[in-house]
């Protein structure tokens, strides 16, 4: 993935862990962070390797849209 997606992806992923409970954010920290939970959620987003964010962006897709049919 080129640097622009990357980019891009981060981005995107940031805007909607901020939609979401603290919940989601802590979820997605020990699935991207499990070895250091303290840290910032956008901290976690900027070292998520690039062959992960795909399926990262879908998790937090798959959240926004769980959390607006409710």
């Amino acid at each position: 993935m080129n640097n622009i997606l990357q980019k891009f992806a981060r981005d995107t992923l940031k805007a909607g862990l901020a939609q979401l409970p603290s919940s989601n954010q802590y979820v997605f920290k020990c699935m991207y962070s499990f070895n250091n939970l303290d840290k910032d959620i956008n901290d976690v987003i900027d070292t998520i390797p690039a062959e992960k964010l795909d399926w990262a962006m879908t998790q937090v897709q798959n959240s926004l849209d769980k959390l607006q049919k409710n």
